[in-house]
């Protein structure tokens, strides 16, 4: 409850300066009360653009038991980080300047002992995080950063021992740990993991799922380098000109520390849905009927609250968010489309709901001390003409959707998305499929397959924004 309360105020972060395609009067209400919001949710996220990484990590180990566990990065130069931990469920969290992550292909720590896993990657621009779950209360008995040995320059070590939930509680109240010095080396160093063949094709192919369409190939072993940005491709000569053509903002679910669900064989959904993400992009962009951007272009953390005020910020006439899921029954198979409802459609909508709404915990996000005062606008007529908008919208996009591939049964579902509650917008969540499904995971990693499904999507909303064109010739 607290991760949607969260999504709820800020939605009103941030003001789209041109709803030619939205009923009249819409949002008006809500832009009153939206300057503030959209300076404080969105100053943050212009800092630190482009910032490149300072260090690299070239290597994680671990030895983990039943009453601890110890962690060591490996780094090409020395840094310095900050420490805390957060609750339920119980985390040690390790903030660092943006660095490169560069780990050879073998399997990271997972579920044994104390432990049950790790994330990592970009939180924000010029700051990487790296979150170690527990399955059990743990104290942070030593943190440092050391010399290393041969080819290792520095070593970052974590010393987590098993303790109670009172002394777990009583970390979790206190500051961070700012951790600066350096250390003489004298740690023994734990346990490397076996690498895997296996996990080196899989390295090979999220290299190509996230590189740019015009990046070298990434030889084997090699890791690919994501780009900062999306190159605009050229515009056809007579295409209306920018000021009238609606602006459509993809969202690629996850990113950075949250990777989202992953298949049997290591394939991310983060990188799935941003290859998928630009392509659809390219597409709306050649087509010069419309405007389109990405709320991330990389491999970057972003709250499910900044991805809003990111589609106000830059003027969204709609908004699509692009995830792919992961469950139990392999069998099931099939894209499905979701709009906002507060009731869910189904019990599987209400737990694929659930989840996503989880992203921000996932990704060592504090959120207890977010305001619980709910937006009474949020029941405001406004919202429920966006809610119809989208309704009408994923109506379309199922259409054309099962013209290219087989749907899910019953394709256009309903349930509280965090992202979706935009009131003044109108936002559809696109699951392309099932990384749990072996087709369904070759398909979302082949370009071709991809192509298709964008070409769907933009066929969708062509449909659309006919629709509202001609709504708009029979007003009086």
């Amino acid at each position: 409850m607290t991760a949607n309360r969260t999504i709820d105020v800020a939605a009103r972060g941030g003001v789209s300066a041109r709803p030619l395609y939205r009923a009249v009067g819409i949002g008006r209400r809500i832009r009153r009360y939206a300057i503030i919001f959209s300076a404080l949710c969105l100053g943050a996220l212009a800092a630190g653009q482009g910032r490149a990484a300072d260090a690299v990590v070239t290597d994680l180990q671990s030895g983990i038991s039943g009453n601890g566990a110890r962690f060591a990065l490996h780094l090409d130069r020395r840094v310095a980080f900050r420490l805390f931990t957060l609750a339920n469920p119980y985390r040690v969290v390790i903030d660092l300047p943006e660095v490169g992550w560069q780990l050879p292909a073998k399997p990271l720590p997972g579920k044994q002992g104390v432990f049950n896993g790790l994330r990592y990657g970009l939180f924000r621009p010029g700051n990487s995080r790296i979150v170690f779950e527990f399955q059990h209360p743990v104290q942070v008995a030593d943190a440092y950063v050391s010399p290393g040995t041969g080819s290792t320059a520095f070593e970052l070590v974590i010393d987590a021992q098993r303790t109670t939930d009172d002394i777990f509680a009583a970390s979790v109240a206190m500051p961070p740990r700012e951790i600066a010095g350096l250390r003489p080396r004298g740690a023994a160093k734990p346990p490397a993991v076996a690498a895997s063949s296996r996990l080196q094709s899989v390295a090979r192919r999220t290299a190509a799922l996230v590189a740019p369409a015009n990046a070298a190939p990434v030889p084997a072993g090699g890791h690919a380098q994501v780009a900062n940005y999306l190159p605009m491709p050229p515009r056809r000569p007579g295409g209306r000109p920018s000021a009238h053509r609606p602006m459509v903002v993809i969202d690629p679910g996850h990113g950075g520390v949250d990777p989202g669900a992953q298949s049997r064989h290591g394939i991310y959904e983060k990188h799935v849905v941003l290859a998928l993400s630009r392509e659809i992009t390219r597409q709306l962009r050649a087509s010069g009927r419309y405007r389109s951007e990405l709320t991330r272009d990389r491999d970057v953390f972003i709250r499910l609250r900044d991805r809003v005020a990111i589609a106000r910020k830059k003027g969204a006439d709609i908004f699509i968010s692009v995830h792919a899921d992961s469950i139990r029954n392999s069998k099931v198979s099939g894209p499905s489309v979701y709009t906002l409802s507060e009731k869910a459609s189904d019990k599987e909508a209400a737990e694929l709901a659930e989840r996503e709404n989880k992203a921000d915990l996932i990704a060592g996000m504090d959120l207890s001390h977010e305001s619980a005062d709910v937006a009474n606008i949020l029941i405001d007529l406004a919202q429920r003409e966006s809610m119809n908008q989208s309704a009408r919208f994923a109506g379309y996009l199922v259409s054309e959707l099962g013209n290219k591939t087989e749907v899910l049964a019953r394709p256009h579902r309903f349930a509280g998305f965090a992202v979706l509650k935009a009131p003044d917008l109108p936002s559809v969540l696109l699951e392309t499929g099932f990384l749990s499904n072996r087709d369904d995971e070759r398909r979302l990693t082949s370009k071709s397959y991809r192509r298709q499904l964008a070409s769907a999507i933009v066929a969708a909303i062509d449909r659309y924004f006919g629709a509202v064109e001609q709504a708009k010739v029979r007003q009086p």
